[in-house]
């Protein structure tokens, strides 16, 4: 009888198990609730509980799973590039590129949080791969976390796409203690410049090569991400676009959320480097969004007419679309005609980019 329900006592025995089923039932909570990310924090969520079970046969597959999609050439983070490529319309940014200024401030977050986990000791590897957090790209933060070998690699998984997801809860009050209520008030009319097919075309081709040279170690990632939106405008493959961007896309994340969960157990999140980098993860997204809204705001002092919302800095992260969402929506509450969505969708998707290079870059001077 003892031994029939031995893996029901050894759960009083092993409290960080419960723990676990806690976390594990709050991402699903999160998911199905507040609809955060569904398809991300659910199978996080039940995987966490899943790995978490006294002598679960369930850990050896999704073991294998993660080996096969992470630890052995990246293919889950690179694959799911594509589908997001493919989602990604560039004419906002196209049409308006100096709003690739913000994309490039929004990753102020990763390097101001490379040199506080250096401070607090973090070896240079580990240090690199905490701040890459700061990407608000979950593909980046795996690719770059794995490919410099980082001892904190399920840490910085859960962390990277934890935050994701709770884009909605941490930005505003962030964007609103970095604004005042006339500058978040401030309208952009937005009077789009027709983008031809053929820059469209080129967009992505041309992106690839350029990245490639300045920062070599990242061409795998920006070139999935670009051939994904390659396959969207060409306009000869728009069943192949459609796949990329739904069936694809969903199915990688659903893998990419299990897998995620593999590393989730009690014994290896419950410690208090992993409370470390999730502390440290925040404060990367909490710089990135103040770096964007602090060029916007610098960018308005030298600007008579046309002013900018400070709001759309904060769209600069790589949090594809939720972060331009959330700027629209704050935007939409303090006056119901100030439409921002263009706007902030065209820093999102520079931000896209940026987060890229800014991987590439960390692992060109860490690898």
């Amino acid at each position: 009888m003892e031994e029939l329900f031995y893996p029901l006592l050894s759960i009083f025995d092993q409290p960080k198990i419960v723990v676990m089923w806690i976390i594990g039932a709050v991402l699903i909570f999160l998911a199905i609730k507040k609809e955060m990310e569904p398809t991300l924090l659910l199978p996080m969520g039940f995987g966490a509980i899943l790995v978490n079970l006294p002598e679960s046969g369930a850990k050896e597959v999704i073991d294998i799973l993660f080996k096969v999609g992470i630890e052995y050439g990246e293919m889950f983070p690179l694959i799911l590039f594509i589908g997001i490529g493919a989602m990604i319309d560039f004419e906002p940014l196209l049409s308006n590129p100096k709003l690739m200024f913000f994309g490039a401030a929004a990753q102020f977050g990763i390097f101001f949080t490379l040199g506080a986990a250096s401070l607090l000791g973090f070896a240079p590897n580990d240090a690199a791969s905490v701040a890459i957090i700061g990407a608000a790209d979950g593909p980046t933060a795996i690719f770059v976390a794995q490919t410099l070998n980082s001892t904190y690699l399920s840490a910085i998984m859960v962390a990277a796409y934890s935050y994701m997801a709770l884009v909605p809860l941490v930005q505003p009050p962030i964007i609103k203690l970095c604004t005042t209520k006339a500058e978040r008030k401030i309208r952009m009319n937005y009077v789009g410049k027709k983008v031809s097919k053929t820059t469209k075309i080129l967009f992505p081709i041309v992106i690839t090569m350029i990245v490639g040279v300045v920062a070599p170690d990242s061409v795998a990632l920006i070139g999935f991400l670009m051939f994904g939106n390659l396959i969207r405008e060409c306009g000869v493959l728009n069943s192949l676009s459609e796949t990329a961007q739904n069936a694809l896309a969903n199915l990688i994340t659903i893998f990419l959320g299990v897998t995620i969960a593999a590393r989730m157990t009690a014994e290896e999140f419950l410690k208090i480097e992993t409370l470390l980098i999730m502390g440290l993860g925040l404060v990367a997204f909490i710089f990135d969004t103040f770096g964007g809204i602090m060029l916007a705001k610098v960018m308005n002092l030298f600007t008579k007419k046309n002013k900018i919302n400070p709001m759309i800095g904060a769209a600069g992260i790589s949090a594809f679309p939720m972060s331009a969402r959330v700027v629209h929506k704050l935007g939409l509450e303090e006056d119901n005609q100030n439409f921002l969505l263009m706007h902030s969708i065209g820093v999102n998707v520079s931000g896209q980019i940026a987060s890229v290079i800014a991987g590439g870059l960390i692992l060109a001077f860490y690898r």
